[in-house]
C-alpha cells in the first residue's frame, strides 16, 4: 500500500500542474483576461487629460502583463510552489511577500540615442551611496521609502517609454512607415530596426525630446531600483521559508498572492473563509448520512412496504425543489416578521453577539441565548437547505446497491446456513455495499472545501462559495486561482481517499 500511495502522490504534481495552467489559460484568454482585474484594481481609466495609452502601460507593467502567458504561469507557479528557487522572500507585518525588486523594462535603442544611456552609471552611484540604517526599525523605515521611491520612479520612466513608443508611431505615420505602428498607437520595440530614421525631419526634434525625457527616467528608475536591490539585501524584515541552499533554494509556504479588489492577502481571505464553510459542511454531510444511508437500508430490506414508497416519493419530492426556490422561500415565510419570523434572515450572529456570553444563561432579563446557541440558530435555515436535496441521491443509491447485493449468491448461502436476517444485512451486505457510498463520497468531499455558493449567497455567509463569487463578479484572478488549486488538491486527496477506503471495505482490492 505504502508504495502505491508514494506513486499517487508523485503523480498528483504533474496533474496539479495541468490542471492550473489549463484554468490560468482560461482566465488569461477569455475577455477582458487579467487585464480586467488589473484594470479594476487600478481603479480603470486614466487621469484627466493624460494619454490613456500610458496609463494602460502603466498597469500593465504593474501587473507584468506584457509578458508572455506561458511566462505569467511560471511565475504564479513559483510563488504558489512550496519549493523556491532564487533569493529568499520577505514578510512585512501585513503578511504580504516581498521579493527582490525588478528589473527594469528595456529601454528602446536606435542610433540616435543609443550613445546616451545612462541607466549603469545610475545603478553604480546609487550603489557607492547607499547606507543601511542602524537599528531594525529604521531599516524596515528606509525600505518603505525607497520602496515608494522607486515605485513612482519605475511608473514615471514606464510612462515616459510608452510615450517615446507614441512620439515614434507619430513619426512613422508622418513619413509613411504607418505599416510599423500596432493596433495600440505605438512603435513596439520588435519593428524599431526598420524605422527609417531621418534626423533632419520636421518630426524627428519631439522623438529626441521624448528620448531625452525616457533616458532621464531611466536612469531615476535605475537608481531607485539600485538602492532598493541593496535595501533588501540587508533583510529588513523577516525572511519567509527555510533555506536549502543560501541564493538558491528554499523551502517555504505557497504564496497565494495578493487580492486586487480588497488589498489584502489571499491567504488571510481564505483562513477568514474556509472555517466558515467547514462549518456548515460538517454539520450538513454528516445529516445526509445519518438519515439517507439508514433509511436506504431499511428501504432495501422492506423492499416494495409502505415505508419504500413512502420514503422514496418523499426523497424524490424534495429533491425535484430547487435549493434557490427553497431558500427564498425560507427567508420570505420562516424568517420574515411579517409571517412566522422563526429564524434569523442572514448571517451567523446577531449584531450584539460580541457582546454576550458563550453558553446560554439565565439573568434578571430572562433567558439568554449565548454566543453559541445564537450560532447553531443562524445555521438551521442554510443546513437546512444543503441537506435536503442530498437525501434522495445518497438513500435510493444505498437501496440500490443493497438490493444487487442481496440477490447474490452468497446471501442465498447465508440464509441456508441460518445466519440471522440481521447479520445478513448488516456485516455482509451493508459491507460489500460500501463502494458505492465511497465513490460517492468523493464527489462531496471537495465540496465541502468549495463551499455551496447559492446557499451562502441567499443567507448572506461569508464563505468560500460568497468569496468565490465575489472574486468571479469583479475578475480578482488571485481568488479564483488561490481557490482552484486548493479544490484540486482537496480532489486528489479525496480520490486518494477513496483507493484506501476500497481496500479497507473489500479485501478483494489490492495495489500491491
Amino acid at each position: 500500500m505504502l508504495p502505491y500511495i508514494s506513486r499517487r502522490l508523485l503523480f498528483m504534481i504533474p496533474t496539479l500542474i495541468g490542471m492550473t495552467f489549463m484554468v490560468y489559460c482560461l482566465i488569461a484568454l477569455a475577455p477582458g483576461g487579467f487585464s480586467a482585474s488589473a484594470s479594476a484594481a487600478a481603479g480603470g481609466g486614466s487621469p484627466a487629460g493624460g494619454d490613456p495609452r500610458i496609463a494602460e502601460a502603466r498597469f500593465r507593467d504593474r501587473f507584468r502583463l506584457d509578458e508572455s502567458v506561458v511566462m505569467q504561469y511560471a511565475q504564479w507557479l513559483g510563488r504558489i510552489s512550496p519549493l523556491k528557487f532564487g533569493s529568499r522572500a520577505q514578510i512585512d507585518s501585513t503578511g504580504e511577500r516581498i521579493y527582490a525588486p525588478r528589473d527594469l523594462p528595456t529601454m528602446l535603442m536606435a542610433a540616435p540615442w543609443q550613445a546616451g544611456d545612462r541607466s549603469a552609471v545610475a545603478a553604480a552611484t546609487a550603489t557607492t551611496s547607499f547606507v543601511a540604517a542602524d537599528t531594525e526599525v529604521g531599516l524596515r523605515q528606509q525600505y518603505r521609502a525607497l520602496a515608494r521611491e522607486n515605485g513612482s520612479a519605475r511608473e514615471a520612466f514606464v510612462g515616459a517609454l510608452a510615450s517615446l513608443r507614441i512620439a515614434l508611431a507619430q513619426y512613422a505615420d508622418a513619413t509613411q512607415q504607418s505599416a510599423l505602428v500596432d493596433r495600440r498607437g505605438e512603435l513596439p520595440a520588435s519593428k524599431l530596426s526598420a524605422l527609417r530614421i531621418d534626423v533632419a525631419s520636421a518630426q524627428w526634434p519631439a522623438v529626441q525630446a521624448a528620448a531625452d525625457v525616457a533616458l532621464e527616467a531611466q536612469a531615476r528608475a535605475a537608481s531607485a531600483r539600485a538602492l532598493l536591490a541593496l535595501c533588501f539585501q540587508a533583510q529588513p524584515f523577516e525572511q519567509a521559508g527555510v533555506g536549502v541552499i543560501p541564493g538558491l533554494v528554499s523551502i517555504g509556504a505557497p504564496d497565494m498572492g495578493w487580492s486586487r479588489t480588497k488589498n489584502r492577502p489571499v491567504a488571510s481571505l481564505i483562513l477568514e473563509a474556509l472555517p466558515v464553510t467547514l462549518l456548515i459542511n460538517l454539520i450538513a454531510f454528516p445529516l445526509i448520512y445519518l438519515v439517507a444511508i439508514p433509511t436506504g437500508m431499511l428501504a432495501a430490506a422492506r423492499r416494495g412496504s409502505w415505508f419504500d414508497v413512502l420514503s422514496g416519493g418523499l426523497f424524490i419530492a424534495l429533491w425535484s425543489i430547487p435549493v434557490v426556490w427553497a431558500g427564498v422561500l425560507a427567508v420570505g415565510f420562516l424568517a420574515n416578521k411579517q409571517y412566522l419570523g422563526l429564524f434569523p434572515v442572514a448571517g451567523l450572529h446577531a449584531t450584539n453577539s460580541s457582546s454576550i456570553a458563550f453558553l446560554p444563561s439565565w439573568n434578571a432579563t430572562g433567558f439568554q441565548p449565548g454566543w453559541m446557541l445564537d450560532l447553531g440558530w443562524h445555521l438551521v435555515l442554510p443546513v437546512v437547505c444543503l441537506v435536503y436535496a442530498g437525501f434522495a441521491v445518497l438513500s435510493r443509491q444505498t437501496r440500490a446497491a443493497m438490493l444487487d447485493n442481496l440477490n447474490a449468491d452468497y446471501v442465498r448461502t447465508a440464509k441456508a446456513k441460518g445466519v440471522s436476517r440481521r447479520d445478513i444485512i448488516l456485516r455482509h451486505v451493508f459491507r460489500n455495499s460500501l463502494l458505492p457510498l465511497i465513490t460517492m463520497f468523493v464527489s462531496i468531499f471537495p465540496a465541502m472545501l468549495s463551499g455551496s455558493v447559492i446557499v451562502e449567497k441567499i443567507f448572506s455567509i461569508p464563505g468560500m462559495g460568497s468569496l468565490m463569487l465575489e472574486a468571479v463578479s469583479l475578475h480578482d484572478s488571485e481568488v479564483m486561482l488561490a481557490n482552484t488549486i486548493m479544490v484540486g488538491c482537496v480532489s486528489l486527496i479525496a480520490l486518494l481517499i477513496a483507493d484506501i477506503l476500497y481496500a479497507l471495505a473489500d479485501p478483494r482490492v489490492s495495489y500491491a
